[in-house]
């Protein structure tokens, strides 16, 4: 990619990450944000449709750099301890990034992007389970469930937080060869 169009890049996103700290989604206008990154408008609808457009491909960086950070995703059914502290260490290595933008109406979005992400890798390594309704609640389950809980209670020791999600987790195990 050309240089320009990287810098270009990175301003935009900087100040739509810079907006995004002090106001809502909704509230963030294309001239604020072209004012504050230096740039006229036909240069951000050359990157981008919208607000909206922006914001969903910094979202979809993070959702990746996220996953990425999970060696194995298919972790989550042969070691799911060990899966569950690898993405909730890269939910901590995200979270200042993670509380700007999913904060407010996006607050969910980032547990429902995470979902789909993870089971997609999966998906790739195991097809049979895309269509298997007792694998998925588990999976919705261990990753939702799991989320919220991690979000609800970032107050106490994390060391702790992620030991009991990682040993909840790991009690589920069994259903996974359930059949129903």
């Amino acid at each position: 990619m050309d240089l320009r169009i990287e810098k270009t890049e990175r301003g935009i996103k900087n100040a739509f990450i810079e907006l995004r700290s002090k106001k809502p989604l909704e509230k963030i206008t294309v001239r604020e944000l072209c004012e504050l990154a230096c740039i006229n408008k036909s240069t951000f609808y050359s990157h981008y449709e919208d607000i909206y457009d922006l914001s969903d491909h910094i979202e979809a960086d993070v959702v990746r750099s996220i996953t990425n950070s999970i060696s194995h995703a298919e972790n989550i059914m042969e070691n799911p301890a060990e899966f569950t502290r690898e993405l909730f260490m890269a939910y901590l290595a995200q979270s200042s990034l993670t509380a700007i933008l999913f904060s407010g109406k996006q607050r969910n979005h980032l547990a429902d992007k995470i979902e789909t992400s993870i089971k997609e890798m999966i998906f790739e390594k195991y097809p049979e389970y895309r269509e298997d309704t007792v694998r998925n609640i588990i999976l919705t389950y261990c990753i939702q469930g799991g989320y919220h809980a991690f979000q609800r209670n970032r107050e106490g020791d994390m060391n702790t937080l992620i030991s009991v999600i990682s040993d909840i987790t790991e009690v589920l195990q069994p259903f996974y060869e359930v059949k129903y």
